[in-house]
């Protein structure tokens, strides 16, 4: 078959069926349309509920499967596919995806375990296979997690619900557990005072309900190790613990009660160390430049609403503004006009 003959049947088949490929690819535009509002009013309904924003986010991208996957049988269905085969591919590809995807399908069914059992909610500071850090989102396979230093981690959901994870914005307090070690000269009850003095300072720390803790807790080699511990609430706890540990340590200098330390054997050196430096000076900055890309109207996330009074509303002052403008224009214009017959006046007496 050559290309002529190629080009002529679909150039035919267009031809004969204009009107319905016509009416196609504007019934897939129209679904996308709907599609989409459809999800951002039910992102809405969700948000004004008083679910967490994992199980938000959950049902939602399960609503939002449901709906794509209803409208590409409805086009299927529309170019004449049948509804039977369709049903009976998609199960026997859901029964072969499901023997190859066994993992994926575990990982599905505990997302929808930690959804319903609310182990943690969406901002929470977990740890889960030695990674720690902020919940971000839950999805049908995994959970993304953001760490400290910005990073995003994916774990699967099978191991958060098989394996042991530490929740440490479960409770709205925690304890802060400090160590302390000193010399073996320094006076014990000093010691306890101060630490005790420096953590009762910071207006943080709770001590109505649980009263700090302070006691010697072990006889080192080298040294006395001091344990102590308050409770903050938990959105506090880094906040009163680098305190702690810095007035801590001022507070010891001010008592004269020393730190021990590792003692080391120390050596003259007496050759002439060469430190080899490059000559060429640092680069002038040069500021990197940044396109701001212009924010398009996402039907699914946007609020619509407020984007339509938004618009209507600019539209509103900048018709105000263009009547005052005209306005302007013609009170400048009857100004010029008024001195121009005041000044033909003037010159009509003269001559008289």
């Amino acid at each position: 078959m050559s290309w002529d003959s190629i080009w002529n049947t679909i150039k035919t088949f267009f031809t004969d069926n204009l009107w319905d490929v016509i009416l196609f690819f504007a019934s897939i535009f129209i679904g996308l349309v709907v599609v989409k509002i459809i999800l951002n009013v039910v992102r809405r309904m969700l948000s004004n509920t008083k679910m967490e924003k994992v199980t938000q986010s959950f049902i939602f991208k399960i609503v939002k499967f449901a709906l794509y996957l209803f409208l590409i049988m409805a086009i299927l269905s529309m170019i004449g596919i049948s509804m039977t085969g369709i049903v009976t591919a998609i199960s026997a590809c859901v029964l072969a995806v499901g023997m190859a995807l066994q993992n994926n399908i575990a990982n599905l069914a505990n997302g929808i375990v930690i959804v319903t059992s609310k182990i943690f909610k969406k901002g929470d500071f977990v740890e889960v296979d030695g990674v720690s850090g902020s919940v971000e989102d839950i999805n049908f396979l995994f959970t993304t997690i953001t760490t400290t230093d910005n990073k995003r981690v994916t774990i699967p959901n099978s191991a958060i619900v098989d394996g042991a994870m530490t929740n440490y914005g479960a409770n709205p307090t925690r304890r802060v557990d400090f160590t302390f070690s000193v010399a073996y000269e320094s006076d014990v009850e000093l010691v306890k005072k101060v630490i005790l003095d420096v953590i009762n300072s910071n207006g943080k720390v709770r001590v109505l309900d649980k009263t700090p803790f302070c006691r010697l807790k072990k006889l080192n080699a080298s040294s006395l190790d001091f344990f102590a511990h308050c409770w903050v609430d938990a959105e506090d706890y880094w906040d009163v613990y680098y305190y702690v540990v810095e007035n801590v340590y001022n507070e010891f200098k001010r008592n004269k009660i020393s730190v021990p330390f590792n003692q080391l054997e120390v050596r003259e050196r007496k050759d002439e160390v060469v430190m080899p430096v490059i000559e060429t000076p640092l680069p002038s900055r040069v500021e990197k430049i940044r396109i701001t890309k212009k924010k398009m109207i996402d039907l699914e996330k946007d609020d619509l609403v407020a984007l339509f009074k938004k618009n209507v509303i600019k539209k509103d002052n900048r018709v105000k503004m263009n009547k005052t403008k005209k306005s302007t224009k013609d009170s400048a214009t009857k100004i010029v006009d008024t001195s121009a017959e005041k000044k033909e006046t003037s010159s009509t007496e003269e001559k008289k």
